[in-house]
């Protein structure tokens, strides 16, 4: 069995070898399973169908209270978007530490309950407690439920080849983000105040929420978007491959044709960070039919959302490959995200800079 990983999640490998042949009893209803690279589960009832996401609850004090409890509501609802069924419900495991504060609590659970009114979400049920051995940022776990019709969800074996590829944003808007917003003073050391002030604007990116709803109002499956994934875990280039992988197909990218944010591609420099294969929850790619790529686009555009058209699937037979500065070579998944580590070396610089 392949080795698991010093940190982060385990590779497509493990899943398939570990996870995958041990799903518990089966069932004739489910329509989309577990599977690597794929976000959302989808089962049917009756003449609808359910979606269900299950992530940590990600809670990051050092963002501040407000943008940490944001950005943990966030986080869960860009995976669920990626089937293109409105999310309604929420389920959601609060593990706190135990120096959490009630005012600490209470904006927390102030944010949460915020964000998913504004998304018309209903918390449904959960769990709140402080236990020792509890340590941010992982503090719990939720299940995002949708609910829709058996014709309006997208999964990647929906894609086919010849579907366009269309990436939002650009790479590392995450690792950016966060960086940004933890490190203000490096930056401002490094780039100056006005750099560091628009480098924190990245930080409400981190969401492919409204990307998500905004493409597939243009249509879905034989209309419009047929697959979506955000890019979490090795970034645009582990999400294109995981997209692909998922859909059993073959996949050419032209790396030239991604969108990107300059602040996020100057903040990587910084960190010494390969910005393609950074965590970039933000970051949404997608598979539609071709002849609607073009509307899907400047749909984002109207909303202010940067995407471009990057590549197309092809059949499985061709491989997946990337063209970088008119060299053409196989696409391979990154593995290992980088911004761990640089985050690491990043709090250590950081605290010699305040040291008095």
């Amino acid at each position: 069995m392949p080795k698991l990983p010093t940190i982060g999640k385990i590779s497509p490998e493990i899943f398939s070898e570990l996870i995958y042949p041990r799903l518990g009893a089966p069932a004739d209803n489910i329509l989309v399973g577990p599977q690597n690279g794929v976000d959302v589960g989808i089962i049917k009832m009756g003449d609808q169908v359910l979606s269900l996401t299950t992530d940590p609850v990600f809670v990051v004090p050092a963002f501040g209270w407000e943008k940490a409890a944001w950005f943990a509501v966030h986080i869960l609802v860009s995976d669920a978007v990626t089937c293109a069924l409105k999310p309604r419900f929420l389920s959601i495991d609060l593990n706190l530490p135990m120096e959490i504060s009630e005012e600490e609590l209470t904006i927390l659970w102030d944010v949460i309950h915020r964000e998913c009114t504004r998304l018309d979400i209903s918390i449904i049920c959960g769990h709140t407690g402080r236990y020792k051995e509890c340590h941010y940022p992982m503090v719990g776990g939720a299940t995002v439920i949708g609910i829709g019709g058996e014709d309006e969800y997208v999964t990647p074996r929906l894609a086919r080849a010849g579907d366009k590829v269309i990436v939002t944003k650009g790479p590392a808007i995450e690792a950016a983000g966060i960086l940004a917003t933890v490190f203000p003073e490096l930056l401002a050391r490094q780039s100056g105040r006005d750099f560091q002030a628009e480098a924190a604007d990245l930080f409400f990116k981190m969401s492919v929420v409204e990307d998500a709803l905004t493409a597939v109002s243009v249509g879905v499956r034989e209309n419009g978007v047929c697959a979506m994934h955000d890019a979490t875990e090795c970034g645009v280039l582990g999400g294109l491959y995981e997209l692909a992988q998922a859909a059993g197909l073959g996949l050419r990218v032209e790396k030239e044709q991604i969108v990107i944010e300059p602040a996020a591609i100057e903040i990587c420099r910084y960190f010494d960070i390969d910005p393609y294969s950074a965590i970039s929850e933000g970051t949404l790619i997608m598979a539609c039919r071709e002849h609607k790529a073009q509307a899907i686009v400047e749909a984002l555009s109207r909303k202010g959302i940067k995407s471009s058209v990057v590549g197309e699937l092809t059949v499985p037979e061709k491989g997946m490959t990337i063209v970088d500065g008119g060299r053409e070579k196989r696409l391979e998944h990154p593995e290992v995200d980088p911004f761990w580590q640089a985050f690491d070396l990043a709090l250590k610089e950081h605290r010699k800079v305040m040291q008095p």
